[in-house]
């Protein structure tokens, strides 16, 4: 199968977050074992979604890890002129959900097996496919952990998020946080001797509206003078509560999410976080004392760091003769990667504002591109 069948076939398979891509997983450990090659799962705490990684050639050191993940996200409350699952082909676009993020570089590596092991090369060929990237990379750490306990040791890893095949050498990093704050139902008349979650709520949002205001006023680092926009944001996408316009909230739920510009401290933010949450529900507490605000982290995903003399970055501009400086405000498993200690970078075929659009697209130049790529990786290999 080339890249575009195996593309095909991916696309297929509703592995939106929310669901199981055991059968997508079925499919590619099917694929491999066709080549002779052994895959391995590792699963989630309840067993409905894995994690799988293989070694292609011989167990050596100094191979190349092509990492992807397996799913994407929802299609509800959008407008699509075609089925998303099923890749349709058109004006030299290919149309699915998931085919630019990013099942087209799935695809891709997937089709470099049989062509590493028909050039039978020197240094192993290392896939890596994980589950809930769209919710929070939540799939990649205990999958690296078991590549960096059980696959030799490889010199690069390449992280096929859409970067139009170019080489992105830094990303930001993020952690987000759910919150749930208990308030106190009384008669809105008589607000004063309730809590009202969801306005307890509002006072964390806004001190995250004031966090940005104040982070933007700041003068840029020389490493976040590269990205859009040069600063560590906050931020609040879905909130929850209420059941009626007359009653105080009993209960409201939120995210808070940070994106984080590489060198700046997590635990900063973190710890000033907690402080405002203790502030709001020693407030709360004070009018009714069984309130109380519950937090949990949600996730953490590493920053990607530049690297000097990087081997990923330096294979990459190496096979592409792409020698510019590219970062990007997204976030991938690359720094989860770097962070134990893999060599990392970006490059993948797509354009990122096609992500998680209605419509979503893979030009058919971007997959001959991805496949002109890999080609000659499968050859660096084999030298």
């Amino acid at each position: 199968m080339d890249a575009r069948a195996i593309l095909d076939k991916l696309v297929s398979f509703p592995t939106v977050s929310s669901s199981s891509n055991l059968d997508l997983i079925d499919w590619v450990e099917d694929y491999l074992d066709g080549h002779g090659v052994r895959a391995t799962r590792v699963y989630n705490d309840d067993g409905t979604k894995a994690s799988l990684y293989a070694n292609v050639g011989p167990e050596v050191d100094g191979g190349v890890v092509l990492s992807g993940h397996t799913d994407v996200v929802p299609i509800e409350g959008q407008a699509w002129d075609t089925d998303p699952f099923t890749v349709v082909e058109r004006d030299g676009k290919l149309f699915g959900r998931g085919t630019c993020d990013m099942k087209g570089f799935d695809a891709l590596a997937l089709a470099a097996v049989p062509r590493a092991l028909e050039r039978g090369v020197k240094r192993p060929l290392q896939i890596a496919l994980s589950y809930d990237e769209e919710v929070g990379c939540l799939g990649a750490p205990p999958m690296i952990a078991q590549m960096r306990q059980h696959l030799p040791a490889a010199a690069a890893v390449v992280v096929g998020e859409p970067s139009m095949m170019k080489a992105v050498s830094g990303h930001k990093g993020g952690f987000g946080w759910m919150i749930h704050i208990h308030g106190f139902e009384v008669h809105s008349s008589l607000m004063h001797t309730g809590v009202n979650a969801i306005m307890e709520g509002a006072r964390l949002i806004q001190w995250a509206n004031d966090l940005n205001d104040e982070i933007r006023a700041r003068t840029p680092t020389e490493i976040a003078a590269q990205f859009d926009p040069p600063f560590t944001t906050a931020h609040t996408g879905v909130i929850a509560g209420g059941t009626a316009h007359n009653i105080t909230a009993k209960d409201c739920t939120f995210g808070i999410d940070f994106r984080l510009v590489p060198g700046d401290d997590i635990a900063q933010y973190r710890d000033r976080l907690m402080a405002k949450v203790a502030e709001v529900e020693a407030a709360m507490q004070a009018v009714v004392s069984e309130t109380r605000i519950e937090i949990a982290q949600r996730f953490h995903v590493p920053p990607l760091q530049p690297e000097q003399d990087g081997a990923a970055e330096r294979l990459v501009r190496q096979i592409t003769g792409d020698n510019g400086t590219h970062v990007v405000s997204y976030g991938t498993e690359a720094g989860q990667f770097q962070e134990k200690d893999y060599s990392a970078i970006i490059c993948g075929p797509g354009d990122i504002a096609q992500a998680h659009q209605p419509n979503e697209f893979l030009a058919v130049s971007q997959l001959k591109a991805g496949e002109d790529f890999i080609e000659k990786l499968v050859d660096h290999l084999a030298t």
